[in-house]
């Protein structure tokens, strides 16, 4: 058709015509054309051992169409497969279950409360107890995964008392209800409870850390177990929370040991301090290696073990185990010194000072000058060295010297 002719006249602009919309079948009354079939598919031409391994693939709907075709003819002729297949896509349907699979609103907070259950969460731990919070973690790593046996396992602890090494056979498990007791000397000092039973802590004449954790094990008809890691943990993890939340004023806070005090700073070091050296004992009982502290936090048990030698060595002089002083000099006036030198992980040099403890030591008065190695010098502090195996290189006073290793054996305990 022409534009201008029929029904439809030419425009008067002279633009182009828009054509009218179609008219479809659907609005006519008429019935649709069926689609175009696909043809059906040929079964392949596939054995029964092939048909069978075919069954799975089928009751997913991954199966070609001409293996389908195959299943689907051979299940009608063989009753064995059709069971098989039967099960299959029942085991399927199992695999699409109609409820939503949205996941429980309640399941996120049921799992933070289940991880903050098994381990705190960090809070800003003060430089000062960041020590204490790494030994006991790397202890209770050690201990996470020992069984009834390692638990049992026997353990001498070793020290000094005077001159003279004693030790005191225990157990793995022993050995954490003595961690537990005088780490409660710091509990205590900061208003928390005091691991002790009430019974033990009743009858508790000497407050000394050898005298608590006795009480602790004669306390029970039997020896300590593995229950003893939990309260263990707990009180660490306490004592850490309530020093971070406490404020800086804390750090000077006394914590008493019996015949002497530390503030807190330095209790919780030697706390960390002692945590490692028994975490040792431990793996040498049941025979794993044990690393040293992280250098920076060695250091800081060297410095601390160098900073009280020179009241321990004037103990030792009151007691009759040391020389008398050489030179009495007025407190905060320079005296007689020995250079201890520490080499290796968390080394450097500390000046001793000899004949007082109020004494001011000095370059200009260095007498002695004696080296070691920082873990076998932590060794020597713990009781597990003889001062006279211990040093490494020394020069000038032997006297002195031998006063000094001497000293900071003295510094073990149980």
């Amino acid at each position: 058709m022409r534009p201008g002719d029929g029904n439809h006249p030419r425009p008067e602009s002279g633009g182009l015509r828009i054509p009218p919309p179609r008219t479809s079948i659907e609005d006519t009354g008429r019935p649709l054309p069926d689609p175009p079939r696909a043809p059906a598919p040929v079964p392949a031409d596939l054995d029964h051992k092939v048909l069978k391994s075919l069954l799975g693939a089928w009751a997913l709907a991954a199966c070609s169409a001409e293996e389908a075709a195959a299943v689907e003819l051979h299940l009608g002729n063989c009753g064995a497969c059709a069971d098989e297949a039967l099960r299959l896509r029942d085991a399927v349907g199992l695999l699409h279950p109609e409820e939503s699979l949205d996941l429980d609103p309640g399941l996120r907070s049921r799992v933070l409360a289940g991880c903050l259950d098994r381990r705190p969460p960090r809070i800003p731990v003060p430089d000062w107890a960041a020590p204490y919070d790494a030994e006991t973690a790397r202890l209770d790593a050690l201990l996470r995964d020992f069984g009834d046996g390692e638990w049992h396992a026997p353990v001498r602890l070793k020290w000094y008392e005077g001159d003279r090494p004693v030790n005191r056979r225990t157990t793995v498990a022993g050995v954490i209800a003595h961690l537990l007791t005088v780490d409660g000397l710091v509990a205590l000092a900061l208003g928390l409870d005091d691991p002790l039973p009430t019974a033990a802590r009743t009858a508790l004449a000497d407050p000394s850390p050898t005298a608590r954790t006795e009480a602790y094990w004669n306390a029970s008809r039997f020896p300590p177990t593995r229950a003893v890691r939990l309260p263990w943990r707990e009180q660490s993890h306490t004592v850490i929370r309530t020093v971070s939340f406490a404020g800086g004023g804390a750090s000077e806070l006394a914590v008493p040991y019996g015949e002497f005090a530390l503030p807190l700073r330095d209790s919780l070091l030697d706390r960390a301090f002692e945590c490692w050296v028994h975490a040792g004992d431990i793996a040498d009982a049941v025979d794993y290696p044990y690393e040293p502290p992280a250098p920076r936090h060695l250091h800081r048990m060297i410095d601390l073990a160098a900073r009280m030698l020179p009241s321990a060595l004037a103990e030792r002089r009151r007691s009759g185990l040391a020389t008398p002083a050489k030179e009495l000099v007025a407190a905060g006036a320079p005296g007689r010194s020995l250079r201890l030198e520490v080499e290796g992980l968390g080394g450097g040099e500390w000046l001793i000072a000899l004949d007082s403890p109020g004494a001011a030591p000095s370059e200009d008065h260095e007498v002695a000058h004696v080296a070691l190695d920082g873990v076998e010098f932590c060794r020597l502090a713990a009781g597990h060295v003889p001062p006279q195996d211990a040093a490494a290189g020394q020069d000038g006073d032997r006297e002195a010297i031998r006063d000094v290793l001497s000293a900071a054996a003295s510094l073990s305990r149980m």
